[in-house]
Protein backbone atom coordinates (compact mmCIF):
# COMPACT_ATOMS: atom_id res chain seq x y z
CA UNK A 1 0.00 0.00 0.00
CA UNK A 2 1.72 3.48 -0.79
CA UNK A 3 0.67 6.30 1.00
CA UNK A 4 1.25 10.15 0.30
CA UNK A 5 1.59 12.73 3.54
CA UNK A 6 1.09 16.05 2.73
CA UNK A 7 1.95 17.92 5.87
CA UNK A 8 4.68 20.73 6.65
CA UNK A 9 4.95 20.11 10.66
CA UNK A 10 8.17 17.81 10.14
CA UNK A 11 7.86 16.29 13.16
CA UNK A 12 4.17 15.38 12.87
CA UNK A 13 5.13 13.95 9.18
CA UNK A 14 7.94 11.89 10.93
CA UNK A 15 5.86 10.20 13.29
CA UNK A 16 3.04 9.18 11.12
CA UNK A 17 6.02 8.19 8.11
CA UNK A 18 7.92 6.37 10.57
CA UNK A 19 4.88 4.45 12.43
CA UNK A 20 3.08 3.84 9.03
CA UNK A 21 6.20 2.26 7.44
CA UNK A 22 6.73 0.12 10.92
CA UNK A 23 3.57 -1.29 9.57
CA UNK A 24 4.18 -2.00 5.79
CA UNK A 25 3.13 0.62 4.04
CA UNK A 26 6.01 3.27 1.14
CA UNK A 27 5.05 6.33 2.26
CA UNK A 28 5.95 9.05 0.65
CA UNK A 29 5.98 13.17 2.34
CA UNK A 30 5.40 16.65 0.55
CA UNK A 31 6.02 19.45 2.90
CA UNK A 32 3.91 21.73 1.45
CA UNK A 33 1.19 21.93 -0.77
CA UNK A 34 3.00 22.70 -4.41
CA UNK A 35 5.12 19.71 -3.78
CA UNK A 36 1.91 17.50 -2.70
CA UNK A 37 0.06 18.26 -6.17
CA UNK A 38 3.22 17.19 -8.21
CA UNK A 39 3.87 13.81 -6.72
CA UNK A 40 -0.17 13.46 -6.63
CA UNK A 41 0.38 14.41 -10.77
CA UNK A 42 3.24 12.04 -11.12
CA UNK A 43 2.39 8.44 -9.39
CA UNK A 44 -0.38 6.72 -8.32
CA UNK A 45 -0.99 6.41 -4.56
CA UNK A 46 -3.64 4.06 -2.56
CA UNK A 47 -4.39 6.52 0.03
CA UNK A 48 -3.76 10.29 0.90
CA UNK A 49 -3.04 12.10 4.30
CA UNK A 50 -3.22 16.28 3.91
CA UNK A 51 -3.43 19.21 6.18
CA UNK A 52 -5.42 21.77 5.07
CA UNK A 53 -2.39 24.18 7.04
CA UNK A 54 0.54 23.85 4.26
CA UNK A 55 2.40 26.58 2.87
CA UNK A 56 2.69 27.51 -1.32
CA UNK A 57 -0.78 25.94 -1.87
CA UNK A 58 -3.29 24.94 0.94
CA UNK A 59 -4.96 21.36 1.41
CA UNK A 60 -8.27 22.61 0.22
CA UNK A 61 -6.87 23.52 -2.97
CA UNK A 62 -5.05 20.41 -3.05
CA UNK A 63 -7.94 18.77 -2.36
CA UNK A 64 -9.38 20.55 -5.21
CA UNK A 65 -7.24 20.35 -7.61
CA UNK A 66 -6.97 16.15 -7.18
CA UNK A 67 -10.69 15.93 -8.18
CA UNK A 68 -11.08 18.01 -10.74
CA UNK A 69 -7.95 15.70 -12.15
CA UNK A 70 -9.99 13.04 -11.63
CA UNK A 71 -8.28 11.38 -9.08
CA UNK A 72 -10.17 9.41 -6.78
CA UNK A 73 -7.89 8.12 -4.41
CA UNK A 74 -9.27 8.19 -0.75
CA UNK A 75 -8.31 11.34 0.98
CA UNK A 76 -7.97 11.05 4.36
CA UNK A 77 -7.94 14.92 5.91
CA UNK A 78 -5.61 15.50 9.19
CA UNK A 79 -5.57 19.13 10.43
CA UNK A 80 -5.48 21.11 13.88
CA UNK A 81 -9.25 22.90 12.20
CA UNK A 82 -11.71 21.26 14.00
CA UNK A 83 -14.76 23.73 13.63
CA UNK A 84 -18.09 22.27 12.24
CA UNK A 85 -17.30 24.74 9.37
CA UNK A 86 -13.78 23.44 8.44
CA UNK A 87 -14.88 20.29 8.32
CA UNK A 88 -18.37 20.33 6.66
CA UNK A 89 -15.95 22.27 3.86
CA UNK A 90 -13.12 19.67 4.00
CA UNK A 91 -15.77 17.53 3.05
CA UNK A 92 -17.88 19.15 0.32
CA UNK A 93 -14.48 19.74 -1.18
CA UNK A 94 -13.70 16.08 -2.00
CA UNK A 95 -12.31 14.67 1.65
CA UNK A 96 -13.50 10.90 2.21
CA UNK A 97 -12.67 11.44 5.46
CA UNK A 98 -11.64 14.42 8.68
CA UNK A 99 -9.30 13.62 11.90
CA UNK A 100 -8.36 16.15 13.76
CA UNK A 101 -5.26 16.85 15.86
CA UNK A 102 -4.29 15.56 17.87
CA UNK A 103 -4.71 11.97 17.19
CA UNK A 104 -3.23 8.45 18.41
CA UNK A 105 -1.59 6.67 15.68
CA UNK A 106 -3.82 3.45 16.53
CA UNK A 107 -7.13 6.05 15.66
CA UNK A 108 -5.17 7.23 12.43
CA UNK A 109 -4.00 3.64 11.19
CA UNK A 110 -7.77 2.28 11.99
CA UNK A 111 -9.40 5.26 9.86
CA UNK A 112 -6.81 4.24 6.66
CA UNK A 113 -8.02 0.48 6.91
CA UNK A 114 -11.95 1.54 6.75
CA UNK A 115 -10.87 3.63 3.58
CA UNK A 116 -8.73 1.12 1.97
CA UNK A 117 -11.44 -1.51 2.53
CA UNK A 118 -14.13 0.64 1.01
CA UNK A 119 -12.21 2.10 -2.12
CA UNK A 120 -10.63 -1.97 -2.55
CA UNK A 121 -14.16 -2.89 -2.89
CA UNK A 122 -14.63 -0.69 -6.55
CA UNK A 123 -11.10 -1.85 -7.14
CA UNK A 124 -11.05 -5.59 -7.19
CA UNK A 125 -9.95 -5.22 -11.22
CA UNK A 126 -6.56 -4.44 -9.86
CA UNK A 127 -3.59 -7.13 -10.44
CA UNK A 128 -1.37 -7.06 -7.53
CA UNK A 129 2.04 -8.83 -6.70
CA UNK A 130 4.23 -6.82 -3.87
CA UNK A 131 4.77 -3.46 -4.54
CA UNK A 132 3.14 -4.21 -8.28
CA UNK A 133 0.37 -2.67 -9.47
CA UNK A 134 -1.63 -3.33 -12.74
CA UNK A 135 -4.25 -1.22 -13.60
CA UNK A 136 -6.03 -3.24 -16.65
CA UNK A 137 -8.89 0.54 -17.34
CA UNK A 138 -5.43 2.73 -17.54
CA UNK A 139 -3.10 0.44 -18.94
CA UNK A 140 -0.48 1.28 -15.98
CA UNK A 141 1.88 -0.34 -14.08
CA UNK A 142 2.68 1.23 -10.64
CA UNK A 143 5.76 0.08 -8.79
CA UNK A 144 5.84 1.56 -4.98
CA UNK A 145 5.01 5.34 -6.28
CA UNK A 146 6.11 5.65 -9.63
CA UNK A 147 4.53 4.33 -12.37
CA UNK A 148 4.78 3.65 -16.28
CA UNK A 149 2.44 3.32 -19.83
CA UNK A 150 2.63 -0.21 -21.24
CA UNK A 151 1.34 -1.68 -24.71
CA UNK A 152 -1.23 -3.88 -24.67
CA UNK A 153 0.98 -6.47 -25.46
CA UNK A 154 3.32 -5.94 -22.68
CA UNK A 155 0.06 -5.31 -20.56
CA UNK A 156 -1.29 -8.80 -21.59
CA UNK A 157 2.34 -10.48 -20.91
CA UNK A 158 2.70 -8.35 -17.29
CA UNK A 159 -1.09 -9.70 -16.86
CA UNK A 160 -0.33 -13.63 -17.59
CA UNK A 161 2.90 -13.19 -14.56
CA UNK A 162 0.63 -11.66 -12.24
CA UNK A 163 -2.31 -14.06 -12.40
CA UNK A 164 0.54 -16.17 -12.63
CA UNK A 165 3.15 -14.78 -10.10
CA UNK A 166 5.91 -17.11 -8.93
CA UNK A 167 5.08 -19.89 -11.76
CA UNK A 168 7.63 -20.53 -14.05
CA UNK A 169 5.64 -19.95 -17.58
CA UNK A 170 6.65 -21.29 -21.04
CA UNK A 171 7.59 -18.60 -23.69
CA UNK A 172 4.85 -20.92 -25.79
CA UNK A 173 1.92 -20.73 -22.81
CA UNK A 174 3.20 -16.68 -22.97
CA UNK A 175 2.36 -16.53 -26.52
CA UNK A 176 -0.34 -18.60 -26.79
CA UNK A 177 -2.01 -15.89 -23.74
CA UNK A 178 -0.82 -13.19 -25.77
CA UNK A 179 -1.31 -13.41 -29.34
CA UNK A 180 -4.08 -16.10 -29.28
CA UNK A 181 -1.88 -18.75 -31.52
CA UNK A 182 -1.62 -16.70 -34.04
CA UNK A 183 2.18 -16.61 -34.49
CA UNK A 184 4.42 -19.85 -34.26
CA UNK A 185 7.29 -18.16 -33.37
CA UNK A 186 8.22 -17.86 -29.57
CA UNK A 187 10.87 -15.31 -30.32
CA UNK A 188 8.20 -12.25 -29.96
CA UNK A 189 7.89 -12.87 -26.74
CA UNK A 190 11.66 -12.61 -25.79
CA UNK A 191 11.40 -9.45 -27.71
CA UNK A 192 8.46 -7.97 -25.58
CA UNK A 193 9.48 -9.51 -22.34
CA UNK A 194 12.51 -7.29 -22.87
CA UNK A 195 10.56 -4.06 -23.45
CA UNK A 196 8.93 -4.70 -20.54
CA UNK A 197 11.95 -5.14 -17.98
CA UNK A 198 13.18 -1.94 -19.50
CA UNK A 199 10.02 -0.33 -18.47
CA UNK A 200 10.10 -1.65 -14.58
CA UNK A 201 13.79 -0.68 -14.63
CA UNK A 202 12.52 2.45 -15.09
CA UNK A 203 10.53 2.98 -12.03
CA UNK A 204 12.42 0.18 -10.11
CA UNK A 205 15.90 -0.87 -8.90
CA UNK A 206 14.36 -4.01 -8.12
CA UNK A 207 14.23 -7.14 -10.84
CA UNK A 208 10.80 -8.82 -11.29
CA UNK A 209 10.60 -10.60 -14.55
CA UNK A 210 13.38 -13.49 -14.10
CA UNK A 211 14.25 -16.08 -17.14
CA UNK A 212 14.02 -19.77 -16.36
CA UNK A 213 16.58 -21.51 -18.18
CA UNK A 214 15.17 -23.94 -20.86
CA UNK A 215 11.74 -23.08 -19.95
CA UNK A 216 10.68 -19.63 -20.16
CA UNK A 217 9.94 -16.43 -17.76
CA UNK A 218 8.93 -15.97 -14.14
CA UNK A 219 7.86 -13.12 -11.87
CA UNK A 220 8.90 -13.11 -8.54
CA UNK A 221 10.64 -10.35 -6.34
CA UNK A 222 14.63 -10.04 -6.28
CA UNK A 223 16.57 -7.20 -4.35
CA UNK A 224 17.44 -4.24 -5.27
CA UNK A 225 20.24 -3.92 -7.65
CA UNK A 226 23.91 -2.92 -6.70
Amino acid sequence: MRVLIIEDEVKVASFISEGLQEEGYKVAVAYDGKTGMDLIKEASFDIILLDLMIPEIDGLEVLRNARAWGIDTPILIITAKSSKEDVVKGLDTGSDDYLTKPFSFEELLARIRALLRRSRKFDTHLLEYRDIVLNPYTRKLSISTKETELTDKEFMIMEYLLKNSEKALTRKNIAEYVWQNSTDSTNIVDVYVNFLRKKIESISQKRYIHTVRGIGYVLKEEHENP
